[in-house]
């Protein structure tokens, strides 16, 4: 639907009113799960919600998904923390700082050309990263 039925453009919800507020808590919480069940900040899901229910302008909603994901995270930080998850990471550390470097770094170049792609390049881009993925995801199972 990313890549073929959605005008970038166009920026049109496709519910309105009450029904929308219902449609966010509803994708909200099950955005929420599934990124606590996965591990995930749940973007991958919440930028597609944003710009094919909500409208949203493929910018904006890669904005909006930060702010959403933030909580997400911090539960699922708090969450993983208490039953000792991140035990890994000591044993990974080297690898988690290098990655976390280089999403920092990644983040600033990421804002920057922000500014300068357009949406319409951006939102077939998310498509295939997210095609790619899941065919991936698919095939480890």
């Amino acid at each position: 639907m990313l890549l073929f039925g959605h005008d970038a453009a166009a920026a049109e919800p496709l519910l309105k009113g009450a029904a929308q507020a219902v449609a966010g808590v509803v994708c909200g919480f099950t955005i929420g799960v599934v990124a606590s069940l996965l591990g995930v900040a749940g973007g991958e899901l919440l930028i597609p919600t944003l710009t094919l229910l909500f409208g949203a302008d493929i910018k904006l909603a890669g904005s909006l998904s930060l702010a959403v994901s933030l909580p997400t995270m911090l539960a699922g930080f708090a969450r993983y923390s208490r039953d000792r998850s991140f035990l890994t990471l000591g044993r990974n550390r080297t690898f988690a700082l290098v990655m976390a470097a280089g999403s920092i770094v990644g983040t600033f170049v990421g804002g920057q050309l922000l500014a300068i792609i357009p949406s319409a390049l951006l939102l077939p881009a998310l498509a295939a990263i997210l095609l790619v993925s899941a065919v991936k995801v698919w095939h480890h199972a």
